[in-house]
């Protein structure tokens, strides 16, 4: 667990950035807020190794909900915004990992 622009990430090895043990390269600066929850991971296999419970997905309709972290500037975007950014913050266009984007379907109703 780690303290992260004011929010707690809770994760395996979790950095400053937001990476983790499990996902630590270069772009790999995003944190999720799971649905289930409400709590902050950098990745599902984060979420499964803490959280003691099942993940939920969210819901296209919930999609305007502030629901990631970008681990380089701290600014939260919508998942709408995220899907959307060309794996880029819309704030200090700090680059995402686009591969994310294989793993959509564990966070978001696709």
């Amino acid at each position: 667990m780690r303290e992260i622009w004011n929010t707690t990430v809770r994760g395996v090895d979790v950095d400053p950035q937001t990476r983790c043990g499990h996902y630590n390269g270069d772009r790999d600066i995003i944190a999720i807020k799971f649905k289930c929850c409400g709590g902050w991971f950098p990745c599902y296999e984060c979420h499964e190794a803490v959280a003691g419970h099942k993940a939920a997905v969210w819901l296209r309709s919930e999609f305007y909900e502030a629901a990631i972290l970008c681990g380089n500037c701290g600014h939260c975007l919508t998942i709408n915004e995220y899907m959307n950014c060309d794996s880029q913050c819309t704030e200090c266009e700090a680059g995402f990992n686009p591969g994310c984007s294989n793993h959509y379907h564990l966070y978001f109703e696709i």
